[in-house]
């Protein structure tokens, strides 16, 4: 696989349209002790533990990849976590996950699947309310992992135990423990000068332990030509850099305490402060009650360690032994310039990154996201080549409400309501046309890939579980899916967990987006079964084609598929269609403009040989009726 331009070429010069998952959520922890049970006893545990059987066992490798195949989802987004490789202490790599990696990934092989590594985060660690990092990072620079749910650190399923809440982490992004991690990583020698980890700058000792992580991943892998690239990170986030008021609270979603940052700083330091809980409705942010958050004076900081943002100079206790906020420009100017994030830490950070990687890697491909509340990076020459955007992408509504509602939606782009069904649609395909405008004019011209996108399947109170309908679920993807096809996406859909179950979802914080599930498997010995709403997921694209994709569409109720291109006349290989039989079960009819086609049922695929009478080409699919072909 190869890039030119806006497009992914394969070794004859075809232009790939790539459809696959991320692989997998429960990859986020770990096996041993199950971090999915929720076990509070043993959370706290962070150096004997072991990923090795995420995304899930070896034995099950055919099973799962044959079935990923079936669907035509043959690309895929895989995840591993710092805390995966590197969890029993810096510098201390954990070999036989190493080795269980690379078994995975040569399966995947066998099977025609095609993949990037995504080191996976979400909110820093699972000591912060996420994924990621190793909980040594936490200790390293003072923090007590055991106290962060108390002093409002963080909020942490493990420490509140069943019946689990819908889990808050992008309010858990600018809380104390994520973001002061994340105001480390990306930019401590310029914001905590004063913090060292054995006698290196914060910065460059995190920074150097978690790309020296995934070099390791970069060898273990480097000769399996099935290994394209490696994202840089999952949704960095900004910490408190960029922070312009640390008296303002910062968040995309009200739901829970949200403190400023001056009050996390303080609730850290065992300061009772008093936080307004709000939630979010259709109808918008409200608050539901005030609470004094850590009454007992708990705090965040090991024995024997001050507050890093105080020792810092950010903050200090007064004469009268209250907080005062000394440096309130503290994250946003440095040496007098105002800072900005993609600028300043983040493009760095992924030059670094891809730098390292390539001593392993030469010819792999850099995939490159955007901050958790920043905007895309702009790219400049002098910053890695051969990169591509792979940005995320979700319906809030059906995300975050759990709810599919036809006729309501909400534009993030335009940050308003949307109301019916053809408004939505449009809306949905604008939206999901940015970032390949983004990747145009401000990247290079660079592919766009959306890294995840998906739907929450407990929908309603779970209501499908209950009844077996899927239906509102299938109307919720077709839509996202239908805008992805009208402006061409490259897609890994969010996600594909092999131990998804009804009870524990992605077996991760209250999610449930797997496209599969074993709760769902009513018959082994069918690929099909166990797949949720697959009538939308499962569907017919352009697999190669001999020159330029101009459109496609597939209506997933009359089953019609049409998709013009126009043809290079260098090129000798035909085009290569995905047509799954999930969709056909009586087979197709196939109407073309020129040319000749072929039909291979076994790869579930349509062959078509172009003519050279005519610069653009059209292939037409309809079910045919009571017929094999």
């Amino acid at each position: 696989m190869q890039i030119d331009g806006p497009w992914f070429k394969d070794e004859y010069g075809r232009t790939l349209i790539l459809r696959g998952v991320n692989l997998g959520g429960s990859s986020k922890v770990p096996l041993t002790p199950n971090g999915a049970t929720f076990i509070q006893d043993n959370f706290y545990n962070h150096r004997d533990i072991s990923f090795v059987g995420r995304p899930f066992p070896i034995e099950e490798a055919d099973e799962h990849f044959a079935r990923l195949k079936a669907w035509g989802l043959t690309f895929l987004r895989f995840l591993v976590t710092w805390e995966a490789i590197e969890y029993a202490g810096p510098g201390i790599y954990d070999q036989d996950y190493l080795d269980y990696l690379r078994a995975v990934v040569e399966k995947a092989a066998d099977h025609g699947i095609t993949m990037f590594i995504d080191p996976h985060q979400d909110v820093w660690s699972r000591f912060s309310g996420g994924d990621g990092a190793p909980g040594w990072t936490f200790e390293l620079v003072g923090m007590d992992i055991r106290k962060f749910q108390q002093t409002g650190a963080a909020f942490t399923h493990q420490a509140l135990g069943d019946p689990l809440p819908q889990m808050i982490w992008s309010t858990n992004a600018t809380k104390l423990a994520a973001a002061t991690m994340f105001t480390l990583f990306f930019g401590g020698n310029d914001f905590a000068p004063k913090t060292f980890i054995d006698g290196e700058p914060a910065q460059d000792f995190l920074q150097r332990h978690y790309i020296n992580a995934l070099v390791e991943v970069a060898k273990c892998l480097k000769d399996l030509p099935n290994v394209v690239g490696f994202d840089t990170m999952n949704e960095p986030v900004e910490g408190y850099i960029g922070a312009d008021d640390l008296n303002k609270r910062y968040t995309t979603i009200e739901k829970g305490f949200i403190p400023t940052p001056f009050q996390s700083m303080q609730l850290g330091a065992g300061i009772p402060v008093e936080l307004e809980l709000w939630d979010r409705g259709l109808s918008g942010p409200k608050i539901l009650d005030k609470q004094v958050v850590n009454p007992n004076g708990e705090r965040a900081w090991l024995n024997g360690y001050d507050p890093i943002w105080q020792v810092n100079g950010v903050w200090d206790l007064g004469a009268d032994g209250k907080a005062q906020l000394l440096r309130p420009e503290h994250f946003i100017r440095v040496n007098g310039r105002q800072v900005d994030f993609n600028r300043d830490y983040y493009i760095p950070f992924n030059n670094r990154f891809a730098k390292a990687i390539r001593e392993v890697q030469p010819e792999a491909i850099i995939f490159v996201e955007k901050g958790f509340q920043e905007s895309a990076p702009i790219w400049g020459a002098e910053d890695a080549q051969n990169i591509v955007y792979a940005p995320h992408w979700y319906d809030p509504i059906v995300l975050v409400m759990k709810t599919f509602n036809a006729w309501l939606n909400f534009d993030q782009d335009k940050n308003k309501l949307v109301i019916g069904p053809r408004a939505i649609r449009k809306s949905f395909a604008e939206q999901l046309g940015k970032p390949k405008e983004h990747a145009l004019k401000k990247m290079g011209n660079v592919p766009t890939l959306i890294g995840e996108i998906g739907i929450a399947y407990d929908l309603d109170n779970q209501k499908a579980y209950r009844t077996g309908d899927f239906s509102a679920q299938i109307k919720a993807f077709e839509r996202t899916l239908r805008a992805l096809d009208e402006n061409l996406h490259n897609y890994t859909l969010w996600n594909y967990t092999a131990d998804n179950s009804n009870a524990r979802g992605d077996m991760w914080n209250d999610e449930d987006s797997s496209i599969f599930s074993r709760d769902q498997q009513e018959n082994p010995e069918d690929i099909h079964s166990g797949g949720r709403a697959l009538e939308s997921v499962v569907r017919p694209y352009p697999l190669a084609t001999a020159g330029e994709p101009l459109s496609f569409f597939f209506d997933v109720k009359k089953k019609t598929f049409k998709y013009s291109f126009r043809h290079d006349s260098t090129l000798a290989e035909p085009t290569i269609i995905f047509v799954p039989q999930h969709q056909y079960p009586n087979g197709y009819i196939v109407e073309v403009s020129d040319g000749e086609f072929e039909i291979n049922q076994i790869d579930q695929t349509l062959i078509y040989h172009h003519s050279s009478d005519r610069s653009k080409h059209i292939v037409q699919i309809k079910p045919a009726k009571n017929t094999k072909n």
